[in-house]
C-alpha cells in the first residue's frame, strides 16, 4: 500500500506546520493511522495517532497540546497539525496505518501498523 506523505519543510521556532498523509489504496476510515518521526541519530519515535473513531486520539508526551492528528473522511486524509515547533521536532515525519481498525494494545506499537509512508522532512530551526 502506498502513502504520501506531504507538507514538510524548513520553519521557525514557533511556527506551525501541517502534513498530510494520503493513500489511494486505504479508505482513512476504516484504518488506524500514526505519526512517527526518526531525528537525527535517533531511534523512530511515535508522534501521535487516530483510531478509525475519531474521537480516540494518542500522542506522545513531548507533542501533547502542540500536535494534533486528524482524519478527513471526504478527502480521505491524515493530518498532522503542528504548532509551537521547536527545534526538538526536527526529523523525518511518517504516516503509517492499520490493515484494518483492529490494533494491539495502544496506538504508539509499529507492529500495529503495516503500511508506511516514505517520509517528510521538517526541519525547525531556532
Amino acid at each position: 500500500v502506498q502513502l504520501q506523505a506531504s507538507g514538510g519543510g524548513a520553519v521557525q521556532a514557533g511556527d506551525s506546520l501541517r502534513l498530510s498523509c494520503s493513500s489511494s489504496e486505504r479508505t482513512f476510515s476504516r484504518v488506524v493511522a500514526a505519526w512517527f518521526r526518526r531525528a537525527p541519530g535517533k531511534e523512530r519515535e511515535f508522534v501521535g495517532g487516530i483510531a478509525c473513531n475519531r474521537d480516540f486520539t494518542e500522542y506522545a508526551d513531548s507533542v501533547k497540546g502542540r500536535f494534533t492528528v486528524t482524519k478527513d473522511n471526504a478527502d480521505n486524509k491524515v493530518y498532522l497539525q503542528m504548532d509551537a515547533l521547536k527545534p526538538e521536532d526536527t526529523a523525518i515525519y511518517y504516516c503509517a496505518v492499520t490493515r484494518d481498525c483492529w490494533y494491539s494494545g495502544t496506538l504508539d506499537r509499529a507492529s500495529n501498523y503495516d503500511s508506511w509512508g516514505q517520509g517528510t522532512l521538517v526541519t525547525v530551526s531556532s
